[in-house]
């Protein structure tokens, strides 16, 4: 807790200086700090495990001139709780998962029961000038129109269970962009890699046609040929929005591979809002558990473990501070594997954010369900 209470001290400071600061000055400074309890009853284990993770952010961003900006963001996490003690393998798992192809991150303490890593998670420099842009460094190349899986998502495809990762992975890359005018663009971005297998050279398009928003996207991605496009517009008062891409393999190692994500969504007049949407992954699997939900290898070209998805999920305001949201996902196989997200929000004060979110897993075996995951998170955020 000591360490807990000197990183909020030396943060809010920060942020008073920050505040004190002119309005013309070129640097700006702002993060978080947020504390993850999580309780989880994983199948083979009699009892309950309980894990936690202090997280900071901070975000510096200079701009000496309208045309130029440089970019850093550091994540600095301490880990601690049943995981790690029962996980040998836990700290070279956090540091894969932190490197893009520099390595940016570091285990400060590295001890059986708790880990402290830090993370460059963000690196970058910016020019524009007029309709171009250019940008080198670690950053999100956010290729994605949907909000739950993005095929199109090829340089940093991201977990939908993460959610305690908002900004989501960055990419070792260098990104060109030029606005033809206010609805369409040209993109072109290639990420480091050593070999093939670990590149990503892609070019898209953007343009509005009939108040659609459509692109198409086409290049190399990690040993597969690829082609793809998305679209976001309205039917009637509905929004409705989709991606897809196609993957060639390079070589007989690499098989061809489709897929698909499509969502309707709608907004009622009292702030309910109703979504739903379906995955359709060739690479998935046709039986089997959700188990490994978890774990499994996610990419582009493999974003959910089974072949078809279906997701509904709802959200209602209770009260202006507080958010009630539940997230459904199904896929139509033999054991009817299910997974349900409940998530409460409350705004507890100004810059002061309270969240309980549930991620349960079901499956059927021997005509009953049973859950080889649960998990409940109760997080508490500081923005500054």
């Amino acid at each position: 807790m000591r360490t807990v209470t000197s990183i909020l001290l030396v943060l809010i400071t920060i942020n008073g200086l920050g505040a004190q600061e002119e309005k013309e000055s070129p640097w700006d400074v702002h993060g978080y700090v947020k504390h993850l309890q999580t309780i989880f009853k994983i199948d083979g284990f009699n009892t309950y495990l309980l894990d936690n993770l202090v997280h900071n952010r901070v975000n510096i961003r200079y701009e000496p001139s309208e045309h130029f900006q440089l970019a850093v963001d550091f994540r600095n996490r301490i880990f601690y709780g049943d995981l790690i003690k029962l996980n040998p393998s836990f700290a070279d798992q956090i540091e894969m998962s932190n490197n893009d192809y520099f390595d940016l991150s570091a285990h400060l303490i590295n001890k059986q029961d708790w880990l402290v890593n830090s993370t460059i998670d963000r690196a970058y420099m910016q020019y524009t000038k007029g309709t171009f842009e250019a940008r080198l460094g670690r950053q999100r190349i956010n290729w994605g129109i949907s909000t739950v899986w993005n095929p199109n998502d090829l340089f940093n495809a991201f977990s939908f269970t993460d959610f305690d990762y908002e900004e989501r992975p960055g990419s070792d890359a260098v990104r060109l962009k030029y606005y033809l005018d206010f609805a369409s663009s040209i993109e072109i971005a290639a990420s480091a890699g050593d070999t093939w297998d670990e590149r990503v050279v892609a070019a898209m398009y953007k343009w509005n046609v009939s108040q659609y928003d459509l692109q198409v996207l086409s290049g190399f991605s990690q040993n597969n040929w690829v082609i793809g496009g998305g679209w976001a517009g309205n039917l009637k008062t509905a929004g409705f929005k989709g991606e897809w891409t196609y993957f060639f393999g390079k070589d007989d190692a690499e098989k061809n591979s489709f897929a698909l994500m499509s969502a309707i969504d709608y907004s009622f007049s009292n702030g309910f809002y109703l979504s739903a949407g379906y995955l359709y992954n060739s690479n998935g699997r046709t039986k089997g558990s959700l188990s490994d939900l978890f774990s499994f290898e996610l990419s582009a070209k493999n974003l959910y473990p089974f072949r078809h998805a279906i997701i509904t999920s709802f959200s209602y305001p209770v009260t202006p501070l507080i958010n009630s949201s539940l997230a459904i996902i199904y896929s139509p196989l033999s054991s009817h594997p299910l997974f349900l997200s409940p998530n409460i929000t409350v705004s507890v004060a100004q810059s002061w954010d309270l969240d309980l979110v549930g991620q349960l897993v079901f499956n059927e075996e021997n005509d009953r369900y049973t859950s080889p995951v649960t998990a409940a998170f109760l997080r508490l955020k500081f923005s500054f």
